[in-house]
């Protein structure tokens, strides 16, 4: 899985790197709107950061971070005995909006969109670097990526949420809590 800067045109990346440079703080000030808890570590201190992050038991997909790894006892390739049991899940993230203060998940072959879905506290690990300002700059990434693979992505902003019965319930579609530990290279 390639970053969103990699797989884009070369113009589209140009402008989009361009775009994305210094929009961490926009990103931190709406995820915390949501109740997103960030971390934002040296790519040496992200396993700790994700291991701080962790409620056992977990699962977990590679990040796809250079030079970050899963901790010890992050279960990957989870049966789904595991899965169901897991509290934590922790998975790369592709992008981030900072307008909206959303992650963008790409679902793969390592299990990464069940793994972030079906657990209480999803960790999400993403290099400041793919933190774009708005949708627009998304969409740029995600019309040609998604055309080429026929990925599906998930857009998650925050914990779940529903109001559907009436008051507001988090967790009843996804987790109760979100965490993104932001690589900073």
């Amino acid at each position: 899985m390639l970053p969103w800067h990699e797989s884009a045109s070369q113009s589209s990346r140009e402008a989009i790197m361009t775009a994305s440079r210094g929009q961490y703080d926009r990103f931190a000030s709406r995820a915390a709107d949501f109740g997103v808890e960030l971390t934002r570590v040296a790519p040496d201190e992200a396993t700790a950061a994700i291991e701080a992050a962790i409620e056992g038991p977990a699962v977990g997909a590679p990040p796809g971070v250079e030079g970050v790894a899963l901790p010890a006892g992050v279960t990957t390739d989870p049966t789904p005995a595991e899965l169901n049991d897991a509290v934590t899940g922790v998975t790369g993230a592709s992008l981030a909006v900072a307008e909206y203060g959303s992650v963008l998940l790409r679902a793969d072959t390592r299990g990464s969109e069940p793994i972030s879905l079906f657990v209480d506290r999803h960790v999400a690990v993403l290099r400041e670097a793919d933190i774009v300002p708005d949708m627009v700059a998304a969409f740029e990434w995600l019309g040609e990526t998604v055309r080429a693979t026929d990925d599906s992505v998930i857009l998650a902003t925050g914990p779940s949420a529903t109001a559907d019965m009436g008051a507001l319930v988090q967790g009843a579609h996804g987790p109760k809590a979100v965490e993104v530990v932001v690589v900073v290279e």
